[in-house]
């Protein structure tokens, strides 16, 4: 139980999110992938709401850490071409690119930079985590194959 609530824990870390913990669940506490995919997928989902719920609080917050705000800075001019080209789609595709600053945090900031829909937006963004989680969870599980095959 202690290592479940230590990969949620690393879920809600904005940046590191289901990148850092579906890696950590399979390869170090050596859990079922599917179950680890399945749980941390859902738990990324959650940032979600919770975003889009205190988002001024947030952005109140944020923008008073200099670092906080650079970063911001670089995510609205990272993502607008894509989300504003392309929308739904396009937000989509951002979270699902299992980069460092593309997560579920990431997604929800730029629906609410571009005042986007929330619903649509919701969906839009819990597609892209479960994408980002099934290109990781397989990346995982393929590294650990090829190791095995070669060693």
């Amino acid at each position: 139980m202690r290592n479940w609530l230590y990969l949620i824990f690393i879920t809600f870390i904005p940046g590191i999110e289901l990148r850092g913990a579906i890696p950590m669940g399979i390869l170090k506490f050596k859990l079922n992938p599917v179950t680890v995919f399945l749980i941390i997928v859902s738990f990324n989902i959650l940032i979600i709401p919770i975003v889009f719920l205190f988002w001024d609080a947030l952005l109140l917050i944020a923008k008073k850490i200099a670092f906080v705000n650079i970063y911001l800075e670089k995510l609205d001019r990272r993502s607008r071409n894509v989300v504003k080209r392309f929308g739904f789609i396009g937000l989509m595709l951002f979270v699902a690119i299992p980069l460092p600053g593309t997560g579920a945090y990431s997604g929800a900031f730029v629906a609410e930079l571009f005042d986007m829909d929330k619903r649509k937006a919701f969906f839009a963004i819990a597609l892209g985590v479960l994408i980002a989680g099934i290109i990781v969870t397989l990346s995982v599980e393929g590294l650990l194959t090829f190791i095995k095959w070669n060693i």
